[in-house]
């Protein structure tokens, strides 16, 4: 194989820690790709950008808020539409928490938005969704991550 080039993207579920829940979004209809899934903030990395940069940017631009990194939960391979080189996309799934839910102004990129707890994911998305895995994985994250492991990552990051 030769040596590629790649989209990046980003994909940050948000969880608020006072109700145990998770931000799901349904892609708006008049979107350019996957219209009417349900997915949490997502976007590609632009040009010049960390992925770290492109994460607060996509908050802020699809759900006008702040968030604070938790745990990165996993890295993905996809293409964005057909198999084809233009649409390979490498991405980081993260974790993330979000202080204040109920001052957040949502974009037009989704047409709904709803918290659900872990259970409620599961039987909203189909079981071969992604985001079931990824919520899994970031229950399993959030019970087992040492308090001193996460307060290294709240003053570190995840860049180097």
């Amino acid at each position: 194989m030769s040596i590629g080039r790649f989209l990046c993207g980003i994909a940050a579920l948000v969880w608020d820690p006072s109700n145990d829940k998770y931000l799901l979004l349904r892609r708006a209809e008049h979107r350019d790709f996957g219209q009417g899934a349900w997915e949490c903030v997502t976007g590609r990395v632009d040009q010049g950008e960390s992925f770290e940069q492109a994460l607060h940017r996509e908050v802020r631009e699809e759900i006008g808020g702040e968030v604070q990194i938790e745990f990165i939960i996993a890295g993905t391979h996809f293409y964005r539409g057909a198999a084809q080189p233009e649409n390979e996309l490498l991405g980081l799934i993260y974790g993330c928490t979000i202080k204040n839910p109920g001052e957040l102004v949502f974009s037009d990129e989704h047409s709904e938005q709803r918290w659900v707890t872990a259970e409620q994911a599961n039987s909203l998305l189909p079981p071969d969704h992604w985001l079931v895995e990824a919520i899994h994985r970031a229950e399993m994250l959030r019970r087992h991550l040492s308090p001193e492991l996460r307060l290294f990552f709240l003053k570190s990051g995840f860049e180097i």
